[in-house]
């Protein structure tokens, strides 16, 4: 599994990367964390608003950061 965390990498960023490391270590999934920082990128998935997160290859949230529990329901 890939998760990418699209932003700048400003505060909310670095919490939604945390949050989705905790949430993969809580259920167990190994997965691959990858920041993504290239605006020409993150606008490639239509990401108008960061923070957001993919998850192998779909945009699941956008503009808000998620706690460890909306992330685990998503994995």
């Amino acid at each position: 599994m890939k998760i990418q965390i699209l932003g700048s990498g400003c505060q909310n960023c670095m919490k939604l990367a945390k949050n989705a490391e905790e949430a993969a270590k809580a259920k167990g999934t190994e997965c691959e964390i990858v920041k993504v920082t290239d605006i020409k990128e993150i606008m490639s998935y239509g990401v108008m608003q960061t923070p957001a997160i993919v998850i192998d290859g779909k945009v699941k949230s956008v503009g808000r950061v998620l706690s460890v529990e909306e992330i685990k329901k998503l994995l």
